[in-house]
């Protein structure tokens, strides 16, 4: 799972309009007036990629103004490129024009849903990411005068969207749009959490107790003021009447659906969803089935383990056991974070054999912040800046050991580090002979396909001996084969809640809190879940095909090149590309 803002580029190849020969040199313009115009409108993006030019600014996507200020971007830069004939543009050029039209053609299909009328939910909202941003321990930079000058005007720039968010809300509850009343459940505790009485016991307070050692007394002592007056007269209370609303006023309006398709418009909005996720035209119900199929598959592999390690049960006991089996919960917070970072190091030495791309960057292991680990992910990443200099972030989560098994180590470091989402995206972020807007865009289905196919290959990498290790990878393998079954089960077939949560308990070994977690962030996030398991289940037929075809000229490391190379791709378009580089490498003539 990723964290933070990025921007989204969703595409597939189109038949565009007819070429000229300074089409390049027009469009390599175009995207860079794009995407400076992009980081404008969204300063978090800026920030988030290392760019620290707006950290003193903050969107406010919780206001039409700016939804029609995105809208009317996207509709310039559309016409704007479509007025650029492409017949001439080849390989990575013609890519990048495809993505780019047909970017901005999906975000403008999606503008007739009224997301903006659902600010918050308990996965994800200006809130909470500005509560990371000043705890001092994620991308807002501390280190200058400057610095907390800036976050001190982006703190403004939080008030304002707080009022904006209960006037959108409002509006959603006047329009039938509003969060489903169990996911409100679970804001409510979390704002409070941040909104504390004294600043001083507030996450905000740890860069002014940290200052660096070279301020001047009368900085210190003027940034401490003022700090304290933001935090205890704007930025606190904010927090507090927030949570206030929602648990007054937005709860008993909130639905006891959970189904996007009970929305108005909901059935189409959740199939924009999943075409937006999956890079597809898969259905629900092909996505159900596909879901159904590889559950049982897995089952399978796991009856397998069972018997290999002697357990004498059936597997609904095995699965019990793993739960309750002291030997796989760390002893502490802190000894699982030391493990996760010792495997790390045992990775980063088996990578030479079937990479031969590295990021520059590197990445650390560190805690959930308290105030969002219950609702959060057991685990997720943050990318390093741009320039390499802030590393990459793998986030563990502590808040129930229990819940994170120490046979899940090998398999989520492979997936949210290396060489899953912190090669992919780092190594993305360092093709600077690509537009900017595909450097730092992409689509989850090419992200998160990327970083359950790197699980996948855990066994030729040297990993997963041990076979409670490896039922770690089939037990993470499950979880996406259940998303497809639950999302798609909820949102258009209509599972219940404790029916998904049944569905995975019946299914795995996970934590009950971990399914309840699970549930309620494919309600609050319709389709994100089934971008996985269709990813990588595309990516593995891509390499079986790849295989095939060159024989004895497949190389791996050559093929994983391939695949990380020209960054985040829609799927079909990954598929032409691979086939491209077959035919190049059988000698064969290639054409577009």
């Amino acid at each position: 799972m990723l964290m933070a803002p990025l921007l989204v580029v969703l595409a597939s190849c189109v038949t565009a309009p007819v070429a000229e020969p300074a089409a390049s040199a027009r469009l390599s313009g175009l995207y860079e007036e794009y995407f400076e115009e992009t980081l404008k409108l969204s300063p978090l993006t800026a920030t988030y990629l290392g760019d620290e030019r707006y950290n003193d600014r903050l969107e406010n996507p919780a206001t039409l103004e700016y939804q029609l200020a995105a809208e009317s971007l996207e509709r310039r830069f559309l016409a704007r490129a479509r007025a650029i004939r492409p017949d001439d543009l080849k390989g990575s050029e013609r890519i990048s024009y495809d993505a780019f039209v047909n970017g901005r053609a999906q975000q403008l299909d999606g503008a007739r849903f009224p997301e903006w009328l659902l600010p918050v939910d308990q996965m994800n909202s200006i809130a909470s990411t500005i509560a990371v941003l000043g705890s001092g321990e994620s991308a807002q930079p501390f280190r200058t005068v400057r610095d907390y000058d800036n976050f001190l005007k982006r703190l403004d720039g939080f008030v304002a969207w707080s009022k904006s968010a209960d006037a959108a809300m409002r509006t959603g509850m006047r329009r039938g749009v509003v969060q489903p009343r169990a996911l409100m459940l679970k804001t409510v505790p979390q704002l409070r959490a941040v909104g504390v009485l004294d600043p001083r016991a507030s996450m905000f307070w740890q860069p002014v107790k940290s200052m660096p050692e070279d301020f001047s007394a009368a900085d210190r002592a003027r940034l401490e003021a003022a700090y304290a007056a933001a935090l205890a007269d704007k930025v606190l209370p904010a927090y507090r009447r927030l949570a206030d609303f929602i648990e007054t006023e937005y709860l008993p309006a909130a639905r006891a659906t959970i189904a996007w398709s009970a929305l108005p418009d909901g059935a189409a909005w959740y199939n924009y969803r999943i075409a937006v996720s999956t890079t597809t035209r898969l259905t629900a119900d092909e996505i159900h089935q596909i879901g159904l199929a590889e559950v049982a598959r897995i089952r399978g592999e796991m009856e397998q383990v069972r018997q290999q390690v002697g357990f004498s049960g059936d597997l609904h006991e095995f699965f019990r056991s793993l739960q309750t089996d002291p030997r796989f919960v760390a002893a502490s917070a802190a000894s699982l974070l030391d493990d996760f970072r010792a495997m790390k190091k045992r990775i980063d030495g088996l990578l030479p054999a079937m990479f031969s791309d590295f990021p520059k960057a590197d990445y650390e292991v560190r805690e959930v912040e308290a105030f969002r680990a219950r609702s959060a992910a057991g685990a997720s990443y943050q990318p390093a800046s741009a320039d390499g200099k802030r590393p990459g972030t793998l986030y563990i989560n502590t808040y129930n050991l229990a819940a994170q098994p120490i046979y899940g180590i090998e398999t989520l470091s492979l997936h949210e580090a290396a060489p899953g989402h912190h090669f992919q995206i780092s190594i993305q972020h360092e093709l600077k002979d690509l537009p900017r807007f595909r450097r730092f865009g992409g689509n989850n289905a090419y992200a998160e396909g990327w970083a359950l196919y790197c699980e996948s290959i855990g066994k030729e990498l040297g990993l997963f001996k041990d076979p409670y290790q490896w039922y770690g990878r089939l037990s993470d393998e499950m979880l996406r084969a259940m998303r497809l079954a639950v999302d798609t089960g909820m949102h258009a077939k209509g599972w219940s809640r404790e029916q998904a949560m049944q569905f995975m308990a019946d299914n795995s070994s996970m934590a009950a809190s971990d399914i309840e977690a699970e549930v309620e962030r494919y309600i609050a996030w319709p389709g994100q879940a089934l971008a996985y398991k269709v990813g990588q289940l595309r990516m593995t037929a891509i390499r079986a095909h790849a295989e095939k075809m060159l024989g004895a000229k497949f190389d791996i490391k050559a093929f994983h090149s391939q695949l990380l190379r020209d960054g985040n791709l829609p799927l079909d378009v990954l598929e032409a590309k691979i086939e491209r580089w077959i035919q190049d490498v059988n000698g064969q003539s290639v054409s577009r």
